[in-house]
């Protein structure tokens, strides 16, 4: 299995102008969240990354990436109608093959030398199958994610046979269908916005959308169709993802990434500063 393309969502009505929003990344650079997403993904290997965009956003999106442009291909979604949605718009594009899935309004922090995307490539490369990273999550995170279920794979005490996949589940409903053994009590396996998947999701979301054509496509429900069709592993601790769509989701992003780039120091320092500051007033 080789992975060549990418896709990035980025259409959401919502939300679709959060990638354009500029930040300071690690390396001292100030960049616009798209352009940071990208990057991740060109370090994964990937040739070729398609953008999910609004309709009339492309030229925008084209002026936050500059000089990596060429590698960025847009295709719009015309009618908002969920994120699985927005995802089957990209079929004909990313083709017959194996892509990256990254949406865009994360950031993504890697616990290793290699990026978070760079590890579940490698992983889908070596199992010949679809990925998707998890992050273990806190039980009153559940209304947030999609969370998945599974069992630990003999050997490997990150990864995991995906067997259910259940979007934003209800704590009873979690506990009753998502325990995951290995985790903490309270604990679950939540999606980290990052995928490998397979040409199998075309088909399934393709179905999906035929037979409630008026209904929002999510794409949870069709992980969970694919858990059952194929062989799909989930790949842990890879790193840690921060939500620049959440509540003072920019402001946690940008910390993070400043704590953990080349002005770490001068970012603590005022921090500290900050927090004198305001315990003195």
């Amino acid at each position: 299995m080789r992975i060549s393309r990418a896709l990035i969502t980025a259409a959401s009505p919502a939300q679709h102008a959060l990638p354009l929003q500029r930040l300071v990344d690690r390396d001292g650079v100030t960049k616009s969240l798209l352009r940071i997403i990208a990057e991740e993904a060109l370090q994964a290997g990937i040739d070729e990354i398609v953008v999910v965009v609004a309709p009339g956003t492309a030229a925008a999106y084209l002026d936050a990436v500059s000089d990596i442009a060429k590698h960025l291909r847009f295709v719009e979604q015309l009618h908002p109608q969920g994120y699985g949605h927005a995802i089957l718009m990209a079929r004909d594009a990313i083709g017959n093959d194996p892509f990256l899935h990254l949406v865009g309004d994360h950031i993504y922090l890697s616990n290793e030398s290699r990026g978070c995307a760079r590890q579940i490539v490698d992983l889908a490369m070596t199992e010949n199958c679809a990925v998707s990273a998890v992050q273990s999550s806190r039980e009153h995170l559940l209304p947030y994610y999609g969370v998945v279920g599974g069992r630990p794979l003999s050997g490997n005490a990150n990864v995991y046979t995906i067997e259910q996949v259940v979007e934003k589940p209800t704590p009873t409903a979690a506990e009753q269908q998502l325990l995951t053994p290995g985790l903490r009590v309270g604990h679950y396996l939540c999606l980290f916005g990052m995928h490998v998947l397979t040409p199998g999701i075309f088909d399934i979301l393709t179905a999906n959308l035929t037979a409630s054509p008026d209904d929002v496509l999510q794409l949870s429900p069709a992980l969970h169709q694919l858990a059952r069709q194929e062989r799909y592993l989930a790949l842990a601790h890879i790193g840690r993802r921060y939500d620049t769509g959440a509540k003072y989701g920019l402001l946690t992003a940008q910390l993070a990434l400043g704590l953990n780039g080349v002005d770490s120091e001068d970012v603590m320092a005022n921090l500290v500063e900050l927090l004198l500051h305001r315990r003195s007033e």
